[in-house]
């Protein structure tokens, strides 16, 4: 049985900090909040170890941090959008702390800040040196249950965008606890589903982000842009473990050495800036080392030592935990899928190429991270352009057009899912070919033969499209056969141009 619910106000699909970000700034008009389970649980923002860059001290500024994120993006960053972000950086840490996120304090009261890779300076708010995503997150969902004009439902998980005749976005199809579709009407819809972190084998991110916010975006016809840029962290705790804990850039802002296993530091030869270089450098040199049989492993035993505990207590915990002890011993690393720099077109105030539709977050583009994102600046980005997102959405009209019913996307079954994953990191990995974007181009159509359009697969697609399109080597993104930089042109693509989806 399929219900039909019409909300008269700001629909939100998904709870990390983009989308509480956006509920509280929505206030006081309605809204209605949903998460795929608990709010808190499940969601990357509560996984980010480093904190929050922004140009909180003397000698620091928003000019000096988009700087830094300008050149990080290499080529393809929005500079008014960078602008943006950097200027309004400072005031939302602020905010998040009168909300009661417990930043990492100096003596005199100010914010106490880390220096991490591709920054000139110490710009990082920091909670309890390595928990600033749980603790921020924590503070925020506190602030939002609070509120009386947002509505939050647990357990509920998105499964179509509903569209009218003209395109207009006019809310979701929904499956609710109880395994109930329920269609929800809505004047303005907010997708803040995270990223795809999840369609790899090697990631850093929770299981449940597999891009469902970026391909029904797709299916409903958004235009997609930059979705061949994933960012691997070079420092995943090479453990076994699914997903792969993270070893913070803090730890190398702190003095840890990249070796191999014969405890030889290897940086240097890759680039000036060693382990402080940008995080694809990074991802590539430890990559080369691992393929050359040398391994890579973060030895932090000098540089921190007995303080792990007390300074990094959320990676001392995850290394101990399977057995190692980082106080005595390097912590072997790999890299691993972290973020997505592409995701859902959109300006600076979340309105996608759909009336009716706004993104935020991991799964949105605005521009702000161009080829490869500077570390520490995905929590600024969701609380930035969340909240402008939540403000233009709520300022969002209501033309009462009625929405065409469809039916929800298919599930991938779990084994297709591991198959696809093993896949990705194969052939969609730190290092792409045109042979090995092929391969996997052909096994996905294949998958999606045999499953359907799931919306995993969907995700998978536009990312090996536009990865065997580019045919150079920016930021993130590195072709063997093309290794060399070529025009800095950003992606812009419907799923439309997919040639699957003329026969699908």
């Amino acid at each position: 049985m399929r219900m039909r619910e019409t909300f008269d106000g700001v629909f939100v699909v998904g709870a990390g900090l983009a989308g509480l970000c956006a509920a509280l700034a929505a206030a006081p008009r309605r809204v209605l909040l949903i998460s795929p389970g608990p709010l808190g649980e499940g969601c990357a923002s509560a996984w980010a170890q480093g904190g929050m860059a922004a140009a909180l001290s003397e000698g620091d500024a928003p000019e000096l941090h988009a700087a830094d994120t300008i050149a990080a993006g290499a080529g393809l960053c929005d500079p008014a959008a960078v602008a943006i972000l950097t200027r309004e950086g400072p005031e939302a840490v602020r905010r998040l702390a009168a909300l009661g996120a417990p930043f990492d304090r100096t003596r005199d009261g100010g914010f106490a800040q880390s220096l991490e890779a591709a920054h000139d300076r110490a710009r990082v708010a920091r909670v309890g040196g390595d928990g600033a995503g749980r603790a921020i997150t924590t503070a925020v969902i506190a602030a939002v249950r609070r509120t009386p004009s947002i509505e939050v439902r647990e357990q509920v998980r998105l499964r179509r965008l509903l569209t009218d005749a003209g395109g207009r976005v006019r809310g979701a199809l929904v499956e609710n606890g109880a395994r109930e579709l329920v269609e929800i009407v809505a004047p303005a819809t907010l997708l803040a589903t995270g990223g795809v972190g999840a369609l790899y084998a090697v990631t850093t991110t929770p299981r449940e982000m597999l891009g469902e916010g970026l391909a029904l975006a797709a299916l409903a016809g958004a235009v997609i842009a930059d979705p061949e840029f994933v960012q691997f962290h070079p420092t995943a705790m090479d453990l076994g473990l699914d997903p792969a804990p993270l070893a913070t850039e803090a730890l190398r802002g702190e003095g840890a050495k990249l070796v191999n296993a014969d405890g030889a530091p290897f940086m240097s030869r890759y680039h000036a800036a060693a382990e402080l270089a940008p995080r694809d450098v990074v991802a590539r040199a430890i990559e080369a080392e691992r393929r050359s049989g040398r391994g890579a492993f973060l030895d932090a035993r000098e540089a921190v030592g007995e303080a792990f505990p007390r300074e990094f207590p959320a990676v001392f915990a995850a290394a101990l935990g399977a057995g190692l002890d980082p106080r005595r011993q390097p912590i072997p690393v790999i890299p691993a899928v972290h973020y997505h720099m592409g995701g859902i077109a959109c300006d600076a105030w979340g309105r996608t190429s759909l009336a009716g539709l706004f993104a935020a977050g991991e799964c949105a583009a605005a521009g702000v991270h161009g080829a490869n994102r500077l570390a520490s600046n995905s929590l600024l980005e969701a609380a930035v352009f969340g909240a402008r997102a939540g403000r233009a959405a709520a300022w969002s009209g209501d033309p009462q057009t009625t929405p065409l019913a469809d039916l929800p996307a298919p599930d991938l079954p779990e084994a297709a899912l591991q198959s696809l994953r093993a896949r990705m990191t194969r052939d969609a990995g730190v290092v792409r070919s045109a042979e090995g974007l092929g391969r996997l181009l052909a096994e996905i159509t294949a998958l999606e033969t045999a499953n359907g359009r799931a919306a995993p697969l969907i995700a998978a697609r536009l990312i090996v499209e536009a990865a065997l399109e580019r045919r150079e080597s920016r930021g993130a993104h590195f072709r063997a056969d093309f290794p060399a930089l070529g025009l800095p042109v950003r992606t812009r693509r419907t799923l439309r141009q997919a040639p699957a989806d003329a026969a699908a």
